[in-house]
């Protein structure tokens, strides 16, 4: 049979290629097939940038929509037993028109500009991918005493009624995520509840009721940074509304780097864009320009911690899941365009310039104390930068000595500043030992997985300056691997992974990577970058079927289902796992478990306790907490 080589060197059958092998497929079809152009990726909800999330933004965002336009000022949001539900009290949708809009590519209201005029949704394609993407999904829109309600699975639907009712005008959407693309999927809340406040920050008067719960702002992107900053202030939080443009803004102690928030249209643009570079461009320039001295812009946004938020026509995103802002315009309508003929149309990055230089530099000609305060973080960051420029010199050639990429690191074929579809996969596995990063390098993804091979334990670096993180050769290397020291926008990995052995040697050497990423590197946990790998403690098995169990309670069920005497493997360390087993715990049924980090929670007073000066309460503690683990045969 004739064969041909293609430009990607696969070969193929040219006498197979002929009508037959044409196919078109129907919208949820194409959907389930390629759910990444949608939805970003799959995940089991470890994330918080998993596509389960991503289908409740979705939903959300359609009564968003609505709030916005002047129609309905509360959305009620219920997560029970993986169903997702979510009411509005809008126009809803035109009841002719429901099936239409929730199962028709193209089909929607946000094509028109002037229904949604600054909308977040305007692909026509959120609630098609919710539904598809669904193994049971449900829309009502009540509207002028009717309800038009249908119902689908996976997509295809199986029932749809109309009826009177009583119920106020809106919509209500229900749905569970499929397992058959999510897998043994689990909602965490405090993703969904970060999301929601997200949502309620930056809509004055909006009330959320997430499971019967209140979550209301009074001061916007100002009670943002109140509720998410670490450590003191050094100065009230400085909060400018303009029009289609909100920030908020201050310097904290005791932060490297600097931390962002930022929004287009209400939707959390996690990776940036056009409106937060414009910012951190915008507000280096203003206050260099104020002081009248060429500051380094390192140091002026050092410690800085801002929320910008604005409002732009017809957005244009990076992807579908709208995580990054692409817009150049502020108005990207076919009308804006056709006016200006492409030209003379004012971008984003001009607005904003021309607000901050405008509104900061008043804010600080009238308030002296705020810009005294700014002016000695900045000088304060510089003399710390001058001081360490000489460390961070000799720790680069440190780690060009050791041969980085061959010794400690082995690295993966993409990394997180690649395509946006790909960085999101990219994963760092930390793990000790010899035995144990040999067994996950021999079984990952070399696409997507990389392994950094820590030698014994680290060092406790709570109290340390950020010049013993360059000095110390482990962590010197480690940050090299990440790429984060200077921005966490570069950050090379999109999923940092602790791998260590499920024993008191591991879980020390698991609290001390931690305090090295809490001391150095908040942001990524903050992120939502950091996790635990869950590998598992049994083995039970007989000559017909294996299980691994997780737990205690999983290893007696395994017994249970078993019967007779199977086999049994407590596994004591990762590198007792065998490749190829291994290759099933870091597979797509990984399981992670996340580091979360809330204000409440007590950070700083925590590794005080558990990383600081040994005490007699410390000491009690663990006495009393001691837990003996019995080795089973």
């Amino acid at each position: 049979m004739l064969q041909e080589e293609s430009q990607n060197g696969l070969d193929f059958n040219v006498a197979d290629y002929d009508e037959e092998t044409i196919r078109t497929l129907k919208w949820n079809e194409h959907i389930r097939l390629r759910p990444g152009m949608y939805i970003g990726k799959l995940g089991d909800g470890s994330s918080q940038d998993d596509g389960i999330y991503v289908l409740l933004k979705e939903v959300i965002d359609n009564s968003i929509d609505e709030f916005v336009m002047g129609n309905g000022k509360t959305i009620e949001v219920t997560l029970k037993d993986n169903v997702a539900t979510v009411r509005d009290y809008g126009r809803g949708i035109p009841l002719g028109k429901v099936v239409e809009c929730v199962s028709e590519m193209n089909t929607g209201a946000k094509y028109d500009s002037k229904t949604f005029k600054k909308s977040v949704g305007l692909n026509g394609v959120g609630t098609k991918a919710v539904n598809a993407l669904s193994s049971h999904f449900v829309v009502e829109s009540m509207r002028d005493g009717k309800k038009k309600r249908a119902e689908f699975e996976q997509g295809v639907l199986v029932k749809e009624e109309l009826t009177d009712c009583s119920e106020r005008n809106g919509t209500r959407v229900s749905f569970s995520p499929d397992p058959e693309m999510f897998g043994n999927y689990h909602f965490i809340e405090e993703y969904i509840e970060a999301m929601l406040w997200n949502y309620a920050y930056l809509n004055h008067g909006l009330t959320i009721s997430y499971n019967k719960n209140k979550i209301k702002s009074e001061n916007g992107l100002k009670d943002l940074l109140e509720n998410n900053m670490d450590g003191s202030p050094l100065y009230p939080i400085v909060h400018i509304v303009d029009e289609d443009l909100e920030y908020a803004f201050t310097h904290v102690d005791k932060q490297y780097g600097e931390e962002y928030y930022s929004f287009v249209n209400g939707q959390h643009t996690t990776q940036g864009g056009t409106h937060q570079s414009a910012f951190r461009e915008a507000f280096a320039k203003t206050v260099k320009e104020f002081y009248k001295k060429d500051y380094d812009t390192s140091d002026i946004r050092t410690g800085l911690i801002a929320a910008v938020s604005i409002k732009v026509i017809e957005p244009v995103f990076e992807s579908q899941t709208k995580t990054k802002l692409g817009s150049v315009y502020m108005d990207n309508s076919e009308e804006a365009r056709k006016k200006n003929n492409g030209d003379d149309r004012e971008t984003v990055r001009n607005y904003i310039h021309n607000s901050v230089k405008k509104n900061i530099d008043n804010f600080l000609h009238i308030n002296g104390d705020v810009a005294e305060a700014m002016q000695r973080k900045i000088i304060e960051s510089e003399k710390e930068r001058k001081s360490m420029a000489d460390i961070k010199k000799l720790s680069r050639e440190s780690a060009k000595k050791v041969n980085l990429h061959n010794r400690k690191l082995r690295d993966c074929r993409i990394h997180y500043n690649s395509n946006h579809d790909k960085r999101l996969e990219s994963t760092l596995f930390i793990t000790e030992g010899d035995s144990a990063s040999g067994s996950i390098t021999k079984s990952r993804d070399a696409n997507t997985q990389a392994v950094f091979s820590l030698r014994g334990k680290p060092y406790n670096c709570y109290g340390k300056s950020k010049s013993f993180m360059y000095e110390n050769e482990e962590f010197n290397l480690l940050q090299a691997a990440l790429n984060a020291t200077e921005d966490i926008e570069n950050l090379r990995y999109n999923n940092i992974v602790l791998a260590t052995d499920a024993d008191v040697d591991g879980m020390h050497i698991r609290a001390l990577l931690l305090t090295f990423f809490l001391c150095y590197f908040p942001d990524i946990i903050k992120g939502g970058h950091l996790y635990i790998l869950q590998t598992p403690l049994f083995r039970v098995r007989n000559k017909q079927k294996t299980f691994y169990c997780y737990t205690e309670e999983e290893r007696l069920s395994a017994i249970k289902q078993l019967g007779g005497k199977p086999e049994i493997t407590r596994f004591k360390g990762l590198g007792e796992i065998s490749p190829d087993e291994f290759k099933v715990f870091i597979g797509p049924q990984m399981r992670l478990d996340p580091i979360l980090m809330r204000k409440d929670q007590g950070i700083a007073e925590a590794l005080e306790f558990y990383m600081g000066n040994n005490t007699p309460e410390r000491r009690d503690f663990f006495l009393e907490n001691l837990r003996v683990d019995i080795d089973i045969d």
